[in-house]
């Protein structure tokens, strides 16, 4: 499975952490504080977006009086104790990126979220020294489904993506992976089920959790 592999590159929510579902009530409530429903489209809408791109996106449907500053400052306010305190690690991550580096096999981390809650989230769990570098889409150009911070990520380790191994949960993020040139396992979540079919005709592999590989 890891040959010819000199980098492993995770994304974040719903690959390393169970996270999701944080997202779909942060949404909701927000909304909500405004008077506004949450649209049945807004999930799939802003699949992959970066924090940027989604607060932008947020401010320009639901006409917010907001600066798209302000509206990333509340969302991470909001999400801040449940990543601090109460968001677990996917089945099988500590051993598994435990398994990598005793390979000496380079780790990084290419995420839509901030870069603010990834980094506690990574220490509350105390993997955050595993990695060698983290990248946001904020970051850089374009979020997924374009590959930029795949690609940053891969620079950063000073790896060519042909020898990347990417895991991703969403459709947005494994053809991210895949337009970078890398290899890309897709990781079972819930919030990805109704999009399964797509995920896996697309993902070089399909796996439950880490603990199949690790």
């Amino acid at each position: 499975m890891l040959n010819r592999v000199k980098a492993v590159i995770f994304d974040l929510d719903g690959t390393i952490v169970d996270s999701m579902w944080i997202w779909e009530q942060i949404d909701i409530d927000f909304l909500a504080k405004r008077g506004i429903r949450l649209p049945n489209d807004l999930q799939k809408a802003i699949e992959g977006m970066s924090f940027t791109e989604t607060a932008i996106y947020f401010k320009n449907r639901f006409n917010l009086k907001e600066s798209i500053e302000e509206i990333k400052e509340e969302w991470n306010a909001m999400a801040y104790d449940f990543y601090k305190n109460r968001v677990p690690l996917k089945k099988g991550v500590n051993e598994f990126i435990k398994y990598l580096k005793q390979k000496n096999i380079k780790l990084g981390i290419g995420t839509s979220n901030s870069r603010e809650l990834a980094i506690e989230v990574l220490k509350t769990h105390n993997i955050l020294h595993y990695f060698d570098t983290i990248r946001t889409s904020c970051e850089v150009e374009k979020g997924k489904p374009y590959p930029d911070v795949f690609l940053k990520v891969a620079e950063d380790l000073k790896v060519s993506p042909e020898d990347c191994l990417v895991f991703e949960d969403t459709y947005a993020g494994v053809l991210a992976a895949k337009r970078a040139g890398m290899k890309v396992f897709a990781v079972a979540d819930e919030f990805s089920f109704p999009y399964k079919d797509e995920i896996c005709s697309l993902a070089d592999k399909y796996i439950e959790n880490f603990r199949e590989i690790a």
